[in-house]
Parts: C-alpha cells; sequence; structure tokens
C-alpha cells in the first residue's frame, strides 16, 4: 500500500492506484504504471501471424514487381501493402500451421484491362522459361501495344524473375532466362498485361508450375 506523505500535497510513497511515488537524492517523483499488455499470443493471433509470414514469403522476392502490378490499387497504402492484403485475403490454403499459397488464386498484378487468353509456359531449353499467350486485342480494351507482365517464381529458393515490360501482347510469347542454380526446381509462373502507356493494369492469371530444364 502506498503513502501520500504530508497530505494531498505532500510526496507519494509506494503504489496509490496506477500511480507510484518514491525519492530519489530527496526529490519526490511520480510514475504512473504500465498498463498490462493483453497476451500477444492468442490462438487468433498466431493463426493470423502464420498466414501473414506465408504471404510474405511469397511476395517478398517480387516487391519491385508489385510496384507496377499493383499501381492502381494502392490508394492509401503502398502496392506491396496492397497485394498482401488481397493475397491475404484470397490466396492462402490449409489450415493452421501448415497454410500455403493458392496460386491459382492468388495475383501478383491487378487491373481491369483484359489480361491473356489461353497462357501458357514451359520449359525445353536449359535456364529458360517459354510463356506464350493468344493475341486477343481488341477484347475488353486490350491493345496489340499492350506488354506483357511476367513473373517466375522459385518458391524454393526465395527468388524471382520478373518483367514488367515484355513482349508486346501481338508478339503472343516471350522467353525469359532464369539462373542456372534454378535448373531442376519447380517455378510458379505467372502473365498479366499493362498497357504501352503505363495506366491500365490487367489482372494476372496463373500459367502453371513448370520444372526448369
Amino acid at each position: 500500500m502506498g503513502k501520500i506523505n504530508q497530505g494531498i500535497l505532500g510526496g507519494v510513497s509506494g503504489q496509490v492506484g496506477n500511480v507510484i511515488g518514491g525519492t530519489w537524492k530527496g526529490i519526490d517523483y511520480l510514475r504512473i504504471k504500465p498498463s498490462s499488455v493483453a497476451n500477444p499470443k492468442t490462438p487468433d493471433q498466431v493463426d493470423q501471424r502464420t498466414k501473414f509470414v506465408t504471404v510474405l514469403r511469397f511476395l517478398q522476392p517480387i516487391t519491385e514487381f508489385l510496384r507496377t502490378g499493383f499501381k492502381k490499387y494502392a490508394s492509401g497504402m503502398t502496392q506491396f501493402n496492397s497485394a498482401m492484403s488481397y493475397n491475404l485475403n484470397n490466396a492462402v490454403t490449409g489450415t493452421y500451421p501448415n497454410y500455403s499459397i493458392d496460386y491459382p488464386n492468388a495475383l501478383v498484378s491487378r487491373g481491369n484491362l483484359a489480361g491473356g487468353e489461353n497462357g501458357a509456359a514451359a520449359s525445353t531449353n536449359a535456364a529458360e522459361v517459354d510463356v506464350s499467350w493468344d493475341d486477343n486485342s481488341g477484347s475488353g480494351g486490350a491493345q496489340a501495344t499492350d506488354k506483357a507482365l511476367i513473373v517466375i517464381l522459385n518458391p524454393t529458393k526465395g527468388e524471382a524473375v520478373y518483367t514488367t515490360a515484355g513482349a508486346a501482347r501481338s508478339a503472343t510469347a516471350e522467353t525469359l532466362t532464369v539462373p542456372s542454380n534454378f535448373t531442376g526446381d519447380d517455378v510458379e509462373v505467372f502473365l498479366g498485361f499493362i498497357s504501352e502507356d503505363g495506366t491500365k493494369v490487367s489482372n494476372s492469371s496463373y500459367l502453371g508450375s513448370v520444372t526448369v530444364a
């Protein structure tokens, strides 16, 4: 129990309510006792934190790419945070603690420009990944001059190869070179498009998992 010395205007010794008093070198002092902090490791918090880390590992290798891919959905937040929010809510599968990314539902670019049609990915030459699509110019605002947005993600190594100004939509294909140490690894491939002037972006589409030759 604390005491208030010399009446209400005197010094406080010990604890009175949430006020702690004492004397240091003849000087009376007061400090507020810190509020107790709620348990930061409740089951819900740990569950959400695990999902967050799962998405973070997915997006960190393409941080720079997301500046373009999510440029239209970064109102009041960074492009990375916008991508985090979307994928946290839409692209996590599994149950605690075994969460993983649901790639077909993940987005690495987001917007209302028409995406690619019949996209496909393959690797037939060493350290190369071939990406192809149909030319759907004229559909949903798609233009022949739109540029491909391509992501080749290596989840095992936590690395990625990407382009934000790839081949034109009308070219219908592009080959990206990946590091030689990707050989034998499974990579996840995404395709989107951006208008030539950079003002419009499409939702990305997942082209599947490819084993690098």
